[in-house]
């Protein structure tokens, strides 16, 4: 048992505590974040392919990491970004299976919104389905503004839609 007066000794005065406080919290906006990163590797000319998630696990036996929790992709050669809220990567089957608020960037300005995508990557393919009573939704930048070497004519203009319930 420790003697009454050492206690003492080992309680802080309060100023050394509000010293204090300042520098661990500089040391903690100072250090990088601790967020578990998976870098693969494609076959093809070794490209990294760059997941970051809150919680990765990885099975040795079938090749497949699976990423859960603020999922983000990069993918530089393929110009691809994602964010979802679980991913998981078929390393023999090239392939990435992505759930949960799918949000992927392509090339910087394509995009999908759906609730999972598959991404087969030898094809460059995307499948993705939405939550039930919803639909998917892409956006594709397309560039007409010279078509055959003329300008491209205003698109004629397309007649409300009606709806049947």
């Amino acid at each position: 048992m420790i003697p009454l007066y050492h206690l003492r000794k080992l309680q802080m005065h309060p100023l050394a505590l509000y010293l204090m406080l300042p520098v661990a919290l500089l040391g903690v906006v100072s250090l990088p974040s601790q967020v578990p990163t998976a870098t693969a590797q494609s076959t093809g000319g070794n490209r990294p392919l760059t997941i970051r998630s809150d919680v990765q696990e990885y099975d040795a036996k079938t090749q497949v990491i699976t990423a859960r929790g603020n999922v983000q992709m990069l993918y530089p050669a393929r110009q691809l970004q994602a964010t979802a809220a679980q991913a998981q990567y078929f390393s023999k089957e090239r392939r990435i299976d992505f759930s949960g608020n799918v949000y992927i960037l392509q090339q910087g300005n394509n995009s999908i919104r759906a609730e999972k995508v598959t991404y087969l990557i030898d094809e460059g393919r995307f499948i993705a389905l939405p939550q039930s009573n919803r639909q998917v939704e892409s956006v594709y930048m397309v560039d007409d503004s010279n078509i055959n070497g003329q300008t491209a004519k205003p698109a004629p203009k397309t007649p409300a839609l009606k709806r049947s319930n």
